[in-house]
C-alpha cells in the first residue's frame, strides 16, 4: 500500500470510529462497581434472585421545627407523602422521573403502620396516639411475643431514627421508654432502593425530588449516604471534565502555535489529537467497553501526550529515521510502563490504564503515517544545515547523578501510608455533603456502620448447610467488629441473612416463610432455579478499615473452620484490602516498571548502557513522583497510573535524549516546547476539584518538569562525545 493510500486509510478509520458515538453514546458511571472488584457484589449481582438496586437515603425534618414522630398529624402527613411518591396522583409530590426507576421505599411509619394493623388498629385512621397505643401492649415491639410485623418496626426504629431517641412503644425495654408513648425526635430517613438499569441511573434525580416536595410541603427533605456522594462525585467530575477538555484544546492550540511558530502545523496536530480521542471512545463504546467518570481524566492526558512528534519533526536537529526510531521508542517504553496497572487487582486502574494505552498507540499511529510528511515539509531548518551552537560542545556529567540523587532525597523523605480508598476520596474535601455525612453517621446506626457481605455456598434443601449458615451467622454475630442493637437488655447482632425459624429445616424453606427483611430481600443466590449460596449482610464499624481488614481475615477463617465456601465482601473491606495490598506492592511496582522500561528499550536499541539510563531514569522519576503524591495530601490508589504514567513520561524525554547527539539548541527547543506544551494542560487539570483529577494533573505535571530536567541533563553529557566524533 503506498503511503497516501496508508494515510486516506487510517484517516477513514478513524472517522468512522468516532462516529459510533452517534450509535453508541457513552454515559459513564461512579459507583464502587467501577472502582474494585467485589467478588462478592459480582456473585451477588449475577446470582441474586432481586434484581439489582442501589440504596438511596432521605432525610426529612420539619420546617418549623419540633418533634415528627410524637406529631400524629405530621406522621399521617409523611404516610400520605410516602403513598404519593410511588402511585403519581400528586404532581407536587409524586416521582416523575422514569428514567430512574423506584423499586421500593422503606420507611418508618410504613413499618409502624404494618405493625399496629398486626393488632388490628389502624395508624392511618387514629385521631390521637392513645387510639394506637391503648390498650397497652406491655413489652412493645421487641418483647418476646412481638409479631413478625412488629418486630420489623423495632428494626425500622433502630434503624431510621437517631440514636438516643425516645423509642417508646417501639421497645419500653429502652431508658425513659414507655409502651403508652410513641417515639420521639425531630427527624427521620426514607430508604429509596432505585433499580440499577444498566448505568445505575442518575442518582441526581433524587435531588430534584427532594427540592421539590420540599418547596411544596412543610418538610425539608435532603438525599444523603454513600451512593449519593458517589453520584454527586460523578456530577462533579463530568463538570470539571468539560471545565478541562475545551479549554485544553485553546490553550494547547495557542501552546502549538507559538512553539511551532506555524498555525497550520499546530491546527493539524490538534485536529489528531480531537480524531485520536474520538475514534478510541467510538471503538471501546461499540466494543461495549464500560467507561467510568474516572477513565475521563485519560482524555487530557492523551492530548498532552500528542504533542511530541510534532515538535521532534518540525522543530529538531534531528532527521527522519532518527526521529521516527526516538518516537516509537518512546511510545513502547510509555506504554510498557503504564500497562503495567492492567495487572492492577483495581478495576479503575485497570480500565484507565487501558484507555491511556490505546491512545497513547494511537497518538504514535498519526504522528508516524498520517502527519509525518506534512511536518517534515514544515521543518524549520534543513537536516544537514544545523549550524553549532555553544550546546554542542558543552558537557555537564555532574548534573546527571545529582539529579538522580535529588529525585532519590523526595522519595525518602516524603511521608509513610497509604490512604484507604473510600468515598470521601472522590470529593472536594469543603464539600458540604460529606459535613452532613459526617453529622448523619454521629446520629443514625445506618449511616455510621457499613455492610460487609458474607457470600457462602449452600444448597438450598440442604438441612444440613441450613444450620451450618445458622451456625456461622451466630459465629459473626460475636465479632468485635460487628454494630449490635442493643436494647439494655439483650444485644442484638446486626446480621442478617437466614432466619432460624420453628419447623424450618432448609434455606429455601426459610426464606419462603419469613419473606423479607426492613433492608434486604430474598438473599438467596440461584442459578436457574436452584440455590446454590446464601448472601449475609453483617453492619460493621464504617470508620475503621483496620477493623475491617480484620474482620474480612477472621471471617475467611471461620468459614474455612465452619467446612463452607464462600467470599468477603463490602466497600469498606474490599477497599481497605486494596490500600494495603499497594502499600505492599507500590514500591515493587515502581521497580518492575523500571524493569519492563529496560527490557523493552534494550530490545529495540540493543544498547546496554543506554537502555539502562532511560530505566534508572523512569526509576527515579516514578520515586520522586510517588513521594510528591504523599507531600501533596497522600498517596493511594488514586495516585498509583500517575506514578506508572509519569515513568512512562520519563522514558520518553529519556529516549530523546539517551543517544550521544549533540546537544542543540533546536534539540533542546524541542524538548522543553513539547514538555511545557503538555504541562499547559495537566496544570489545567490540575485545577479542578474532583480529587483523582486534581491529584493526577498536579502528580503528571511534576513529572514531566522533573521529566524534562532529567532529560536536559543527562543530553548535556554528550557534549563532549560530540565534539571528539566531529574532530
Amino acid at each position: 500500500m503506498r503511503p497516501e493510500q496508508l494515510r486516506l486509510a487510517l484517516v477513514v478509520g478513524m472517522l468512522l470510529s468516532a462516529g459510533l458515538l452517534f450509535a453508541y453514546p457513552v454515559n459513564p458511571k461512579m459507583n464502587t462497581e467501577v472502582i474494585f472488584d467485589d467478588e462478592a457484589a459480582i456473585r451477588m449481582r449475577e446470582e441474586g434472585i432481586q434484581e439489582e438496586n442501589y440504596q438511596l437515603v432521605l432525610r426529612f425534618t420539619h420546617d418549623e421545627g419540633g418533634q415528627i414522630t410524637s406529631d400524629l398529624n405530621r406522621v399521617q402527613e409523611l404516610i400520605q407523602l410516602e403513598s404519593e411518591f410511588l402511585d403519581g396522583t400528586n404532581p407536587q409530590t409524586s416521582w416523575d422521573h422514569d428514567e430512574l426507576y423506584i423499586d421500593r421505599v422503606v420507611t418508618p411509619f410504613s413499618a409502624w403502620s404494618d405493625a399496629f394493623e398486626s393488632r388490628n388498629r389502624s395508624l392511618e385512621n387514629a385521631t390521637q396516639w392513645a387510639d394506637v397505643l391503648l390498650p397497652e401492649i406491655e413489652d412493645g415491639w421487641c418483647g418476646n411475643d412481638a409479631t413478625d410485623e412488629e418486630q420489623t418496626a423495632f428494626e425500622a426504629s433502630l434503624l431510621m431514627l437517631p440514636e438516643g431517641t425516645n423509642f417508646g412503644i417501639a421497645c419500653p425495654a429502652f431508658s425513659g421508654a414507655s409502651a403508652t408513648q410513641p417515639p420521639a425526635t425531630n427527624e427521620i430517613l426514607w430508604l429509596v432502593y432505585v433499580g440499577a438499569g444498566e448505568q445505575g441511573g442518575d442518582w441526581n434525580k433524587l435531588n430534584l425530588w427532594a427540592e421539590k416536595v420540599s418547596e411544596n410541603t412543610d418538610y425539608e427533605i435532603s438525599a444523603v449516604g454513600v451512593n449519593m456522594m458517589y453520584g454527586k462525585a460523578k456530577a462533579i467530575a463530568e463538570e470539571d471534565l468539560k471545565f478541562v477538555i475545551i479549554p485544553s484544546i485553546f490553550i494547547l492550540g495557542a501552546m502549538l502555535t507559538i512553539g511551532l511558530r506555524n498555525w497550520r502545523t499546530a491546527a493539524a496536530t490538534l485536529g489528531g489529537v480531537v480524531l485520536v480521542i474520538c475514534a478510541e471512545i467510538g471503538a471501546l463504546a461499540a466494543l461495549g467497553f464500560e467507561f467510568s467518570v474516572l477513565d475521563g481524566i485519560a482524555l487530557p492526558i492523551i492530548m498532552g501526550v500528542a504533542v511530541d512528534g510534532a515538535f521532534w519533526y518540525t522543530r529538531s536537529s534531528r532527521g527522519r529515521d532518527e526521529v521516527r526510531s526516538m518516537l516509537f521508542l518512546a511510545m513502547i517504553t510509555t506504554i510498557a510502563a503504564v500497562s503495567l496497572a492492567l495487572f492492577s487487582p483495581i478495576r479503575a486502574q485497570r480500565s484507565l490504564s487501558l484507555v491511556m494505552a490505546i491512545g497513547i498507540f494511537l497518538d504514535w499511529v498519526l504522528t508516524r503515517f498520517v502527519l509525518e510528511e506534512f511536518y517534515l515539509k514544515r521543518r524549520i531548518v534543513l537536516d544537514d544545515a544545523v549550524s553549532d551552537s555553544p550546546l554542542s560542545s558543552l558537557s555537564v556529567s555532574w548534573t546527571w547523578p545529582v539529579a538522580l540523587l535529588v529525585l532519590a532525597s523526595i522519595a525518602v523523605i516524603s511521608p509513610p501510608g497509604v490512604h484507604v480508598l473510600e468515598v470521601e476520596q472522590f470529593l472536594p474535601a469543603d464539600d458540604l455533603a460529606l459535613e452532613e455525612m459526617e453529622n448523619l453517621q454521629s446520629k443514625y446506626v445506618l449511616a455510621s456502620s457499613t455492610i460487609a457481605w458474607v457470600v457462602v455456598d449452600a444448597e438450598g434443601d440442604s438441612s444440613e448447610d441450613y444450620h451450618r449458615v445458622l451456625n456461622l451467622q451466630q459465629q459473626l454475630g460475636q465479632h468485635p467488629s460487628v454494630i449490635s442493637l442493643e436494647t439494655g437488655l439483650l444485644r442484638s447482632p446486626m446480621v442478617i441473612g437466614v432466619s432460624e425459624s420453628d419447623g424450618m429445616n432448609t434455606i429455601d424453606g426459610a426464606f419462603e416463610f419469613e419473606g423479607d427483611s426492613t433492608l434486604f430481600q430474598d438473599q438467596r443466590l440461584q442459578k436457574n432455579g436452584v440455590t446454590t449460596g446464601v448472601s449475609i449482610a453483617v453492619f460493621i464499624d464504617g470508620r475503621d478499615s483496620d477493623a475491617a481488614m480484620e474482620f474480612s481475615d477472621d471471617v475467611d477463617e471461620l468459614i474455612a473452620e465452619n467446612g463452607m465456601t464462600g467470599v468477603v465482601g463490602g466497600d469498606l473491606p474490599i477497599g481497605a484490602k486494596a490500600a494495603e495490598t499497594f502499600e505492599n506492592t507500590r514500591v515493587v511496582q515502581i521497580l518492575a516498571a523500571g524493569v519492563a522500561i529496560f527490557l523493552v528499550a534494550f530490545f529495540s536499541l540493543r544498547v546496554p548502557i543506554q537502555a539502562a539510563r532511560i530505566a534508572v531514569g523512569a526509576v527515579a522519576i516514578g520515586a520522586a513522583v510517588d513521594g510528591m503524591a504523599s507531600i501533596f495530601g497522600g498517596r493511594g490508589v488514586n495516585t498509583a497510573l500517575a506514578v506508572l504514567l509519569g515513568m512512562g513520561f520519563a522514558a520518553d524525554y529519556l529516549s530523546h535524549a539517551s543517544a550521544k547527539h549533540r546537544p542543540t539548541k533546536l534539540d533542546m527547543s524541542a524538548r522543553w516546547w513539547a514538555a511545557l506544551s503538555s504541562v499547559s494542560v495537566f496544570f489545567l487539570l490540575a485545577m479542578t476539584s474532583f480529587p483523582p483529577a486534581r491529584d493526577t494533573g498536579r502528580l503528571l505535571s511534576v513529572s514531566i518538569l522533573f521529566s524534562v530536567i532529567l532529560a536536559t541533563c543527562l543530553a548535556m553529557m554528550h557534549g563532549n562525545d560530540a565534539v571528539e566524533s566531529k574532530e
